[in-house]
């Protein structure tokens, strides 16, 4: 409202350049006159009454301090929820930067200043342990002062494609398997990869109570190899090792 005044030529109505001369009547009337249409009609209740542009302006201002003491408080609460922001392990990258950017824009819709190196480092702050590496890699040989929080965002989103990428080959993954799983993918391939003497002492019943009963029931099988199956040919009598259809 005092930009267009000013652009019209009757802002000295309101701010005279000489206070000891009043304005001349008809440049108050069309500085009043722009007052009136600047404003809501709530409002314009309130200063209808007022005699002279200066008289309704500095209503105006009185009006007004209520507003900025809510629009100051708001601030004030927008920051600190802005500087306790954490992202999740389990959120998205864009997520996150999206409320990162939705606060910093309430916050300077207010009329706080909040500097770009300032939520540049703040949200190198806030990124969870996978982000570590490159967010220290920023810091260390980037310029916080003169990086755009688009260029961190950028690199970080990056960094996130490249933890999705696999990196495991199928031998990796195999050494992940449980003793258990080992044991089931022994049976169903038909490979003894080692012997039952390494077997009793890998699954520990080589030093049980009742080993000495394990082993005897062992021997008996071992006597009767009618029962033994062959996981090679499937026949019986023999183990797999033994196998000579499998050469």
């Amino acid at each position: 409202m005092k930009v267009l005044m000013e652009a019209h030529m009757v802002w000295e109505a309101i701010e005279p350049k000489d206070p000891k001369v009043a304005p001349d009547v008809k440049t108050d009337k069309r500085a009043l006159a722009m007052i009136y249409q600047g404003i809501p009609d709530d409002i314009l209740l309130a200063v209808a009454e007022k005699k002279t542009s200066k008289e309704a302006w500095e209503s105006l201002k009185i009006m007004c301090q209520g507003a900025d003491k809510v629009k100051k408080a708001k601030a004030q609460t927008l920051r600190m929820e802005f500087e306790s922001l954490k992202m999740k392990d389990t959120e998205k990258l864009d997520d996150f930067c999206m409320r990162l950017n939705g606060l910093v824009t309430n916050i300077r819709a207010l009329g706080e200043a909040i500097e770009e190196n300032y939520v540049v480092k703040k949200l190198l702050r806030a990124v969870p342990t996978k982000f570590l590496q490159i967010a220290s890699a920023i810091e260390q040989f980037g310029n916080l002062d003169s990086m755009s929080v688009e260029e961190v965002i950028g690199s970080l989103r990056a960094h996130e494609e490249r933890l999705k990428e696999p990196t495991e080959s199928g031998e990796e993954q195999q050494l992940l398997l449980t003793a258990d799983e080992w044991q089931k993918k022994e049976i169903k391939e038909g490979q003894l990869l080692f012997t039952r003497e390494e077997w009793l002492k890998r699954s520990g019943k080589g030093n049980s109570s009742d080993g000495g009963d394990y082993r005897r029931r062992e021997n008996r099988v071992a006597r009767d190899r009618s029962q033994v199956k062959c996981f090679s040919c499937g026949g019986y009598g023999h183990y797999a090792a033994e196998c000579r259809k499998s050469g």
